[in-house]
């Protein structure tokens, strides 16, 4: 069984970036704040992105870390242990459907729960990244570059911190999955481009992904 297929849920940290929250007008937090997506909505490849009808979707890299084992109101000091390795994913987003969400303070949850929306690569052992606050994360969409950030980048930068907090409201169990924010540059996606992501440490890639675009049928 993949990580991907273990996942009970999937934790998303919003806004964690202090450029994306403003491109798209939001203010920036002073503490975390996250979102659910269901387990329903991972692919690996090949499967492709959809795109459901009515909707404008954006893509979102991010950085994604991989709970090892069940916990609760965990320390910050002791929140490495219960990390089993990382990702490179994306967060796909009906930006139309959650634009009229917030206007009517409705929940995200269809706007980011679509089947398809959260496209992961390969797992990374916990011992070949060095550090995660020093990576850097590229989103290529056809060929041209449109998101290029580094995680020391994030507002609540140490994984620790986002451990700590969300297993202070919710038990973290095996398997579960973080995804840490993006960085600027998110934008939207149509049926037929290409989208390919990449992870880098000390100027190696150490994860990379291609994903195509389809309408949903």
């Amino acid at each position: 069984m993949s990580f991907a297929q273990a996942s009970r849920k999937i934790v998303a940290i919003g806004r964690n970036y202090a450029l994306h929250a403003k491109e798209l007008g939001n203010p920036v937090p002073k503490k975390p704040m996250f979102f659910l997506k269901p387990p329903s909505s991972i692919i690996a490849e090949p499967e492709p992105i959809e795109i459901p009808q009515g909707t404008i979707v954006h893509h979102e890299l991010e950085l994604g870390v991989v709970i090892g084992k069940n916990g609760r109101d965990i320390a910050k000091q002791d929140a490495e242990s219960y990390v089993k390795g990382y990702f490179l994913g994306l967060d796909m987003t009906a930006r139309n459907v959650q634009e009229e969400a917030k206007k009517s303070g409705s929940p995200w949850t269809v706007a980011k729960g679509y089947d398809t929306f959260t496209p992961v690569g390969d797992f990374i052992a916990k011992s070949e990244i060095k550090d995660p606050s020093k990576l850097r994360l590229t989103l290529k969409v056809d060929g041209q570059v449109k998101q290029d950030g580094e995680t020391s980048d994030m507002l609540f930068t140490r994984i620790p911190h986002l451990i700590e907090y969300v297993s202070s409201i919710m038990r973290l169990e095996e398997g579960d999955i973080i995804l840490t924010g993006t960085p600027e540059g998110v934008g939207p996606v149509k049926a037929g481009q290409i989208l390919e992501g990449s992870l880098v440490q000390d100027g190696k890639t150490v994860s990379a992904f291609k994903f195509s675009v389809i309408d949903r049928k």
